[in-house]
């Protein structure tokens, strides 16, 4: 099958937007990529999703939307919507030249030990408005099989990686609300884990000292001195001694920063998440030669800065330094995820996930209201 041109949505743990983003490709390798682009949620519409979030502890049902969780998922589906609408638009693309839109949604709640993935987000309401075949639910077959329904972008950052052209072993490392991993070693199949809080506890934590849920350029961490007794005891916890893959939810970990500076509790939750990706390293089939750093946490000099220090020997660069888009590249993943899908083509693997074996998945709405499960 030839080549498709496909949108990618994503919607990460950090609340922060919509990423919007164009691939050309047949699912195998990307033959071009498109413009990019961030629809921002407002500070009320990412309140809302905060109380969804919340809300969502309590599901034990994938499939019900109580109280705020129904207006949260309709909250997404027309965020999601406008953001398509808005690229196509500013960027002259016509949607009848899109095969495919890969919608993650918004995860609220990730258990895949209880065999309980959720994501909010009406894929057949989108395929309706835009009138383009939407895929969705990407996580729901893998975690059903004993999956852990995560990370799914490793067979991307395989397809990324194979024109790099640099000796490997290469991570590859995002940094949203929560971290994962993408372990690359020639033809091997992909390894891959959440690693721990990416940004999650970070923003958290700006958010309640200073109403801003983030630290800009890593200013506040910068000044701050670390708590290593506050790491040590977090990297204690079982989830750092499993063996990948291994996945989390947003709101796994709770750290108490209550009697530490503002500066000195953003220099903490910083070094965490540089701790816990060093963490990750002894689970890896090989430590890696390059660390290759996307996701919110690229942008942050003093995390970049102290993986550098965690992750010595091995080499540490943005995404951007090779070429790939820091912030756009999990919405290209699912671009190319929506491809694959529609193609019969896996998105997991016992490496990825510790799916029983490959395993294709997600859902395709179509806009005349059928629904195909792949």
């Amino acid at each position: 099958m030839g080549i498709e041109r496909a949108i990618g949505l994503m919607s990460g743990t950090s609340l922060d937007g919509v990423d919007v983003a164009l691939i050309e490709t047949d699912g195998e390798r990307i033959a071009a990529f498109g413009p990019t682009s961030c629809r921002s949620y407002a500070p009320a519409e990412r309140d809302v999703l905060r109380r969804a979030l919340l809300e969502a502890g309590s599901l034990t049902d994938r499939n019900v939307r109580p109280g705020v969780l129904a207006e949260a998922e309709a909250l997404v589906t027309t965020a999601h919507a406008d953001a398509v609408e808005t690229f196509l638009r500013d960027f002259r693309i016509s949607p009848q030249s899109i095969g495919a839109v890969g919608f993650h949604g918004q995860t609220v709640l990730h258990r895949p030990a209880a065999r309980l993935t959720v994501q909010l987000g009406n894929g057949p309401a989108l395929a309706r408005r835009l009138a383009l075949p939407v895929v969705f639910d990407f996580r729901a077959a893998d975690v059903a099989a004993g999956g852990q329904g995560a990370p799914l972008v490793p067979v991307f950052h395989r397809a990324l990686a194979q024109d790099l052209h640099r000796p490997g072993p290469i991570a590859v490392l995002n940094v949203g609300g929560v971290a994962n991993v993408t372990f690359l070693d020639g033809a091997a199949e992909p390894c891959a884990a959440d690693t721990g809080p990416g940004n999650a506890l970070l923003d958290d934590f700006m958010l309640a000292r200073t109403g801003t849920p983030r630290d800009p350029d890593g200013v506040w961490a910068a000044q701050g001195r670390v708590d290593n007794a506050i790491i040590a005891a977090v990297l204690s916890q079982q989830f750092f001694s499993k063996q990948c893959p291994k996945s989390l939810d947003r709101n796994e970990f709770t750290v108490d920063t209550s009697s530490l500076s503002c500066a000195d509790g953003a220099a903490t939750l910083t070094a965490l998440t540089a701790a816990a990706v060093a963490r990750v390293v002894p689970h890896l089939p090989r430590a890696p030669q390059s660390w290759i750093v996307a996701g919110g946490g690229a942008r942050n000099p003093t995390l970049m800065r102290t993986l550098a220090e965690r992750l010595s020997p091995a080499s540490v660069e943005s995404a951007e330094a090779v070429g790939w888009s820091v912030d756009g590249l999990e919405a290209q993943a699912f671009a190319f995820l929506a491809v694959r899908s529609m193609r019969g083509l896996p998105l997991t693997f016992p490496r990825t996930t510790g799916a029983p074996r490959p395993l294709t998945g997600g859902v395709v709405a179509l806009p005349e209201s059928r629904q195909i499960a792949v």
